[in-house]
């Protein structure tokens, strides 16, 4: 018969995460078994373990095999290659997956490539799709060497819109043209965003100035997507600049609160389609077994890389 175990929080150990065995998942009738192949981190979920409680369980995105298809017949078959979501528990060599956050992955998508999709991949593309057609509008992403930012780049320029990118430094903006950006700024303030405002569009994750600037940034009719505060999380802004602006739109965005108008499978499908076609790469920075899951998630919190860190499961 077979074992299980998961990454769990041990406040007690180094990194505060360790592998321990847990019982095997008994999946609903609307959930597939799935041995799980390889993960990926996040910040919401590596942040959250620093404090949460002794035996919980975090990890969202997941990439394996179907072991066990649903029993209602929904979602991929049984020895199928997949990709999954899950609000909590995904790290762990098996579990059970609702069919509506699994999608089958062609053949020519890893299942490294395809564990950076679920978080990263989602956001960005529920996130550019809050201002509707893309093409030839000017879109700004900050934080644009992160997961998401790097997605959203990507995207955004496949979509067919001038991509602003926002880095820090100015040894990032190699790497952002890299992967589509049309033009990069250096920096997070108003002074910086102007160069080449008016933005139908931006995708913001900093909070605090970056946020203020992006707001005062704005075209008429443009929408800020909010969905990080990595720099601060309070922010002043110029209010009569936003609203004289006119229609102007902050948009304030959670993934989870997003897959109740659309499954994750069907985001994840589309994303799995791009990479398949070469259309879409993520960027893997760290790739390692899932051993060193301490490490890593100490790595990600310190900023030590950008886009993705994806951790091989072993041991089934």
């Amino acid at each position: 018969m077979a074992t299980n175990q998961a990454v769990v929080v041990d406040q007690k150990a180094p990194g505060k995460l360790i592998i321990h065995d847990i019982a095997m998942p008994q999946p609903l009738p609307s959930e597939a078994l799935v041995r799980v192949s390889a993960i990926s981190l996040n910040r919401g979920e590596t942040r959250r373990s620093i404090q949460a409680e002794d035996g919980w369980r975090p990890g969202w995105d997941l990439a394996g095999v179907v072991e066990q298809a649903a029993a209602d017949g929904s979602g991929p078959h049984t020895g199928g290659r997949v990709v999954g979501f899950l609000p909590d528990g995904a790290w762990a060599q098996y579990v059970a997956v609702p069919s509506h956050a699994l999608a089958s992955l062609p053949d020519a998508v890893t299942f490294a490539q395809a564990a950076t999709l679920p978080v990263a991949g989602l956001t960005a593309l529920y996130a550019l799709a809050k201002r509707g057609q893309l093409l030839r509008r000017r879109v700004l992403i900050t934080g644009a060497t992160g997961g998401v930012g790097d997605f959203a780049v990507q995207l955004a320029r496949l979509a067919g819109a001038h991509v602003v990118a926002s880095v820090r430094r100015a040894d990032q903006v190699i790497e952002v043209q890299q992967v589509g950006a049309d033009e990069v700024v250096i920096g997070d303030d108003i002074a910086a965003f102007s160069a080449h405002a008016p933005y139908d569009l931006v995708v913001e994750s900093l909070g605090g100035t970056a946020l203020a600037a992006a707001l005062g940034s704005l075209a008429k009719d443009g929408v800020c997507v909010s969905l990080g505060i990595s720099a601060a999380d309070e922010s002043t802004f110029d209010v009569r600049k936003f609203f004289t602006t006119g229609r102007t739109t902050l948009y304030g965005f959670i993934l989870f609160d997003e897959l109740h108008t659309e499954p994750a499978a069907v985001g994840l499908a589309r994303l799995a389609g791009l990479i398949a076609t070469g259309k879409l790469t993520p960027r893997i920075s760290v790739e390692a077994p899932w051993t060193q899951i301490a490490d890593v998630a100490g790595q990600l919190l310190d900023r030590s890389f950008p886009g993705k860190a994806v951790l091989h499961v072993g041991n089934h």
